[in-house]
């Protein structure tokens, strides 16, 4: 075993693609799949599994993977500790969801950094496991979980088992958003009725990157309607509630300001 195949998997973690990964590294497919098989193999265990949609970890693989981003974290953190030379850079990063609240307040915290001084400041836009994992195997100074009421004590639990730190700081009702031109934007009451006749647009958090497309979109789906439009992002489903037709999503409260500004 050898540190650049730990790497390698890393990023097949991250892409569950074997021809992005092999783009991003640099390398020829055929030599990363190999380089995979030959972890597998001197391993014992099986740390992917191939589908049609993609490549994702099995649970021995996602398993490994964190021992892997471990690994890899502290090899770096000993590289910059010991590089003769290396300039002290302060650093601060931040997982967190996709949110208007949070990438202004993200934004505040910004402008109050001196800027005659270096520093690395970074915003991964992640799902609540993901942050978790940001958290506790890649070395994120903060992470930041929105979720649903029902799932609050189950990621409380796992929080505790992880000996995290961990503080409420908002709770809030959903809402419903849609373009300001959508046919219901007048309405003051919405029922179940009326929005099935329109488009859902959900992001899908797959919270556990193993997790099928087709379980996850199950998850995230809030209200039986004709259609469904399924995104990564909600920078991307924010602007498809002004582009399709009657699209409507749930999501948290955003600012008059921001509902402006992008037509909502």
């Amino acid at each position: 075993m050898n540190l650049l195949h730990l790497k390698y998997a890393v990023i097949v973690a991250e892409t569950n693609s074997m021809t992005k990964a092999a783009e991003m590294l640099f390398t020829a497919q055929p030599n990363l799949s190999r380089a995979i098989k030959e972890l597998e193999s001197g391993l014992g265990i099986t740390i992917f599994r191939r589908t049609p949609k993609g490549i994702f970890p099995t649970p021995q693989g996602e398993e490994f993977l964190g021992y892997a981003r471990k690994i890899l974290s502290q090899v770096d953190a000993m590289e910059a500790m010991y590089k003769s030379g290396a300039e002290k850079i302060p650093q601060f990063s931040l997982s967190a969801p996709g949110a208007g609240y949070i990438e202004s307040a993200f934004g505040s915290f910004c402008k109050t950094l001196d800027p005659k001084i270096r520093a690395e400041v970074i915003f991964a836009e992640s799902t609540p496991n993901r942050t978790i994992t940001n958290v506790t195997d890649s070395g994120y100074n903060l992470g930041i979980l929105r979720c649903r009421r029902t799932q609050e004590q189950g990621y409380k639990t796992m929080l505790v088992e992880k000996d995290l730190r961990f503080e409420i700081i908002c709770e809030f009702d959903p809402v419903i958003l849609m373009a300001s031109s959508h046919p219901l934007a007048k309405s003051t009451q919405l029922t179940r009725e009326e929005l099935a006749r329109y488009t859902e647009i959900a992001v899908a958090d797959a919270n556990a990157p193993s997790l099928q497309l087709s379980i996850a979109r199950k998850n995230d789906i809030d209200f039986d309607t004709a259609q469904h439009i399924f995104v990564s992002d909600c920078s991307a489903a924010l602007s498809l509630l002004s582009s399709v037709q009657g699209g409507f999503m749930l999501s948290s409260p955003m600012s008059a300001a921001a509902l402006k500004a992008r037509g909502l």
